[in-house]
């Protein structure tokens, strides 16, 4: 007996480094992690109120309805209401394990085994890694600084020309892990690109609300027909929770539906019950607040990127990332996987190599990630300065 060729999907080399973490930390090293998009701050204490009082009062938590419990869509259909001015109806909005969990159950409901379906890259790989277990082609764009490491109608026409027909096209705004956004008209300009194409938009704004510059904009402000996903993980500081959501056009709803309550039965309830809390006002001012924490650390490595060596970096618009050329010191290390592996060790300092998110040129890029805050940022700093010294 052996695994089966969909599992031959590489690992996801954050996991790694986090589990190393870990080893490390037990040993007692005292290791400053600037890995992983966790925010320190945790869950709005409104949220984690209200997971006690579900304890507290012996809350029988059995199977939801698949697409969620009603109080909850309701929250998140005013929250479009409030944030996008856009309608959405509740019975177009599914809650999901995660926004892990939307993005297998869209997968498996637009795209058959064999359809072409276009990323960015740099990219997050779990996009390319969950559609090529699906037997989906990946089709990869190189989408580097000369197009603001986002994908261009130009590029989709070109791609057509030279392989074929697309059927979807995946895009993040803000990215991870560049943290690059695309305005209305470039959103605008991509969902025409669908439509006229007849391929399937999918928009991943699970870092909507951590923006520096301008907000996101949702694709459901430019095309009724894109699919929408979003989590609790990022903006809320919940990513352990396991709740995100997504936004479906009509034609997906009923599939998307019959698979979820066949994949998961439904999200976590007790998790569902204490979101609801996300969008009271003191919620969202707790949210806020962290934002301005995620700004100032990332001033803090714009600033330190001309005396940490490093070469150009992605203009970091949203979500809690600085994604770096090595610069100069590619030479000494040779890629940025060993860069990171002598990093860590000789300076205690964890950050991500870009391999997991550019198979092609990755290995000249690290990611280091915002989230843990402004302390562990500006300590992790001394410390790489340190270590270049």
């Amino acid at each position: 007996m052996k695994p089966s060729r969909r599992s031959e999907v590489p690992g996801f080399e954050v996991m790694s480094i986090l589990a190393e973490i870990e080893r490390l930390r037990s040993s007692g090293r005292d290791i400053v992690s600037l890995t992983a998009g966790e925010p320190g701050s945790g869950a709005p204490p409104a949220v984690n109120a209200a997971a006690a009082r579900v304890h507290a009062e012996n809350t029988v938590l059995n199977y939801s309805p698949a697409f969620g419990i009603a109080a909850l869509r309701q929250a998140l259909a005013a929250h479009y209401r409030n944030w996008y001015g856009t309608d959405v109806p509740v019975e177009r909005i599914a809650v999901t394990t995660g926004s892990s969990g939307a993005f297998v159950l869209s997968f498996l409901a637009a795209f058959d085994a064999g359809d072409r379906v276009v990323l960015a890259r740099p990219g997050y790989p779990a996009y390319r890694n969950i559609l090529a277990s699906l037997g989906v082609k990946v089709v990869e764009l190189d989408c580097g600084p000369g197009v603001r490491f986002q994908p261009t109608p130009e590029q989709l026409d070109a791609e057509v020309a030279a392989n074929g027909p697309i059927h979807g096209v995946m895009v993040a705004s803000p990215a991870n892990p560049t943290g690059t956004m695309v305005d209305r008209e470039q959103l605008t300009g991509l969902a025409g690109w669908c439509r006229a194409n007849d391929a399937q938009l999918i928009s991943d704004e699970i870092y909507h609300g951590i923006t520096f510059a301008h907000p996101g904009v949702s694709a459901l402000e430019v095309d009724d027909d894109a699919v929408v996903i979003s989590s609790f993980s990022k903006y809320w500081g919940m990513p352990g929770w396991r709740l995100g959501w997504m936004v479906l056009p009509e034609h997906l709803v009923d599939p998307v539906s019959r698979l979820a309550g066949n994949v998961a039965l439904c999200p976590p309830h007790g998790s569902q019950i204490a979101a609801v809390e996300a969008f009271t006002e003191e919620s969202l001012g707790f949210a806020e607040s962290q934002l301005a924490e995620y700004a100032s650390a990332r001033n803090m490595v714009l600033e330190a990127l001309p005396d940490l060596g490093w070469g150009q970096a992605a203009p970091a618009d949203g979500a809690f990332y600085v994604y770096a050329h090595l610069g100069d010191h590619l030479a000494r290390h040779g890629d940025s996987p060993a860069y990171a592996r002598a990093l860590l060790q000789e300076a205690s300092v964890a950050i991500v190599p870009g391999t997991d998110f550019d198979p092609v040129n990755g290995h000249e890029w690290i990611r280091l990630s915002l989230a843990p805050g402004s302390a562990a940022v500006a300590e992790g700093l001394e410390r790489i300065s340190g270590f270049h010294s």
